[in-house]
């Protein structure tokens, strides 16, 4: 407990970890500030306004279902019928994951229930980005300075005292993250009460966004855990940030074109933001781009990869490079 208490400390008084703290305040802040401003509750006949052009969209959306059935049944004219496919799910409104309401055609008012999600995957993001630059900057600036020497010296197991500073960072990140997001929303959810219109919460609202809420916290204890297995690997802060800018110019950017090119059969399993996307969102349907018709503009096949595939790559990443990090630390002269 001593030991943990300590890295507490160490972590806490890492001016970092604090600017990064700031930068969080400030960033959620003048978020919150500029919806606030710009947000209005809306007068009666907006509201009514907003109803009959939803209704409007919906016959719309309706209309358009109608018509692709009325070409694959051959009703429609051949030059009218050509321009559908022969599968009309994509036009079905009962396949899509919400039907246009009226909160869609208000203009300059904040609705909470439509824009929770997006102002969570924001929040994510930015954590996972603190995640891995705190991970690898704790680890990191002490192996350059010395500093996890002197620590040895103090309590002399190697295993214990990395896995106190992992553990001591992962366990901080949850907290932060739990207490962030409560903040965060809650303020959000203000502004839709205040300045706003709370929107549609009920049914399975806030069971989805505990659920996106839940993969963004692995997410960011993973991200955290690679950038201290890469920093502890390379003995620098610097050797984490340079692998992942290696990774995203070499292999994101660099052999996904090089995969269009050759036109290889589903590449975008070679990418690892297909796995976060995967594991964030809950599923990702690929198009294979190779089996597009280029007359009609239709695309053959397309699958599917699941939270499952995403998380189980993302574990297998994080869990190889930290059992990496602690054998190289177990063996090696940090001198």
């Amino acid at each position: 407990m001593k030991l943990v208490r300590a890295e507490l400390e160490r972590l806490g008084a890492r001016r970092f970890v604090q600017l990064m703290l700031v930068l969080l305040v400030l960033a959620s802040a003048v978020t919150a500030m500029t919806t606030l401003v710009s947000s209005h509750q809306p007068a009666p006949d907006e509201v009514v306004a907003a109803e009959r052009a939803a209704a409007e969209q919906r016959q719309a959306l309706e209309d358009e279902y109608r018509r692709c059935v009325a070409a694959v049944q051959g009703s429609l004219p051949p030059e009218e019928a050509e321009s559908y496919p022969d599968d009309c799910s994509a036009f079905d409104p009962a396949r899509r994951d919400r039907l246009p309401v009226a909160t869609d055609h208000l203009a300059g008012v904040f609705t909470f229930a439509n824009e929770a999600r997006p102002l969570l995957y924001f929040l994510v993001a930015f954590l996972v980005l603190f995640g891995f630059l705190v991970g690898a900057s704790y680890i990191g600036a002490d192996i350059a300075s010395g500093g996890v020497v002197s620590l040895l010296i103090w309590r002399p197991r190697r295993l214990a005292v990395l896995g106190a500073k992992l553990g001591t960072l992962l366990g901080a990140l949850a907290l932060l993250t739990v207490l962030a997001t409560a903040a965060y929303l809650g303020a959000f959810w203000l502004i839709g009460q205040l300045a706003g219109l709370p929107g549609a919460t009920g049914g399975d609202f806030w069971p989805s966004l505990g659920l996106i809420w839940l993969r963004g916290l692995v997410l960011v204890l993973l991200a955290a855990a690679v950038g201290f297995a890469i920093a502890t690997l390379g003995r620098r802060t610097a050797a984490a940030l340079g692998a992942v800018t290696a990774y995203a110019v070499v292999w994101e950017l660099g052999l996904r074109v090089v995969m269009e090119v050759i036109n290889a059969p589903r590449s975008a399993n070679w990418m690892l933001s297909t796995y976060l996307d995967a594991w964030l969102t809950g599923e990702v349907q690929i198009i294979e781009a190779s089996t597009c018709q280029d007359s009609a503009g239709f695309c053959g096949s397309s699958y599917q990869l699941g939270w499952g595939h995403g998380l189980a790559v993302l574990l297998a990443l994080a869990g190889t490079l930290t059992l990496a990090a602690f054998a190289a630390f177990r063996r090696r002269d940090l001198i």
